[in-house]
C-alpha cells in the first residue's frame, strides 16, 4: 500500500512539475513571438493558463500531503495526546469537506462547459475545468495520508 501511495503521489508531483515547464515555455514563447519577431501567438496565452490552472490544483494536493500549507499552530503546539489528534481529525474533516464540495461542482463545471472552446486552443473548456475534481481526489487522497501519518508518528519531509 505503502508504495502503491508512494507511486501515485510521485506521479502527481511529476505532473505538476511538467505543467509548470509547459507554463513556462508557453510564456517564454509568448514574450519572444510579440517582443522579438513582432508577431504574437494566439495559443500561447491560453496554454499558460491552462497549465497553470493544473499545475496549482496538482501540487495543492502534494503540497496537502507533506503538510506544507500555512497552518494556524497554536492549538496544535499547545496541546499533546488525544486532544492534538482530535484538532487534526477536525482539520483533516475541513479539508475532505471543502476537496469534497470542490469537487462535485468541479466535475458539474466541466460536464456543464465541455461544448465550448477555449480561445487559442479550439479544446473543450473542460479540460480547464476537469483540474478542479482531478485535483480534489489527488488533494482527498493527500490529507488522508497525511493524517495516517501523523498519526503512525512518521512525518512526511517536503
Amino acid at each position: 500500500m505503502r508504495r502503491l501511495d508512494g507511486g501515485i503521489a510521485m506521479g502527481v508531483a511529476i505532473a505538476a512539475s511538467l505543467a509548470l515547464v509547459v507554463a513556462v515555455g508557453a510564456s517564454f514563447w509568448q514574450v519572444l513571438g510579440r517582443f522579438v519577431f513582432q508577431a504574437p501567438s494566439v495559443w500561447s496565452e491560453a496554454l499558460t493558463r491552462l497549465s497553470l490552472i493544473w499545475m496549482v490544483l496538482l501540487g495543492s494536493s502534494v503540497a496537502l500531503r507533506h503538510g506544507a500549507f500555512v497552518a494556524i499552530d497554536l492549538a496544535q503546539d499547545l496541546t499533546r495526546g488525544r486532544v492534538r489528534r482530535a484538532i487534526e481529525a477536525v482539520t483533516l474533516m475541513a479539508c475532505l469537506s471543502m476537496f469534497a464540495m470542490l469537487f462535485w461542482y468541479g466535475w458539474s463545471m466541466a460536464v456543464r462547459v465541455r461544448m465550448q472552446e477555449m480561445a487559442g486552443l479550439e479544446i473543450s473548456m473542460s479540460w480547464a475545468y476537469a483540474a478542479i475534481p482531478v485535483g480534489s481526489v489527488f488533494a482527498i487522497l493527500g490529507a488522508i495520508v497525511h493524517f495516517l501519518d501523523r498519526g503512525r508518528g512518521r512525518e512526511i519531509v517536503a
